[in-house]
């Protein structure tokens, strides 16, 4: 017997889900087998995340050069949240050696792989910056891993880390560090960033 043609198999299924019962039951059985994925809960990590919302004046202080004093500059940032899962923050403002720049940060929790992910984005390179990361035992501090561009400006890649700590609910301070050949974490800028009132 040869295998059936694209025609039988196209009157198979209508036949069978002309079956009231049947086309029921299978259409109950697709939306059951959907619902996990499609109607995720916001779960206790997601829920850290919201902590983020809402709109926010920034600081920042970064050591561009070991042998230079630390540059500053000022902005603007607006975290809103997409279906209590995922925030999303854009800021605006100077950057610490000059010029306007717009920066875009999305922060989530995969449970499957039980890490927080993200992604960033600045105005003033090409490179998506994929985040890797995980909160400490008190809850308090989100450290989020990446690869990207070494600062020396060689085309070298480099290891990154950023940490997001809350000293308040209206007060948060992030710190960025990079991997140096040493084996160490250099710390090379501070982030201030307070609630707007």
């Amino acid at each position: 017997m040869g295998a059936a043609s694209p025609t039988e198999l196209g009157f198979t299924l209508i036949t069978f889900l002309n079956d009231s019962s049947k086309g029921a039951k299978a259409m109950e059985t697709i939306k059951t087998q959907q619902e996990p994925t499609m109607n995720t809960e916001p779960q206790k990590e997601h829920q850290w995340l919201q902590k983020l919302v809402g709109e926010w004046t920034y600081e920042t202080e970064a050591m561009m050069s070991p042998d230079q004093p630390p540059e500053r500059a000022t902005g603007t940032e607006s975290v809103r949240s997409i279906g209590g899962l995922w925030v999303v923050g854009e800021g605006q403002g100077e950057m610490p050696c000059g010029g306007a720049a717009t920066m875009i940060i999305t922060l989530g929790y995969d449970p499957h792989k039980q890490r927080y992910v993200g992604t960033w984005v600045g105005s003033m390179m090409t490179y998506l910056w994929l985040y890797d990361g995980e909160l400490d035992a008190a809850e308090n501090m989100l450290t989020l891993n990446s690869d990207g561009p070494a600062m020396t400006g060689d085309e070298k890649m480099a290891k990154y880390r950023d940490v997001i700590e809350f000293k308040s609910d209206n007060h948060r301070v992030m710190t960025s560090h990079v991997l140096g050949d040493d084996g160490q974490w250099h710390q090379f800028m501070t982030v201030n960033s307070r609630r707007k009132q």
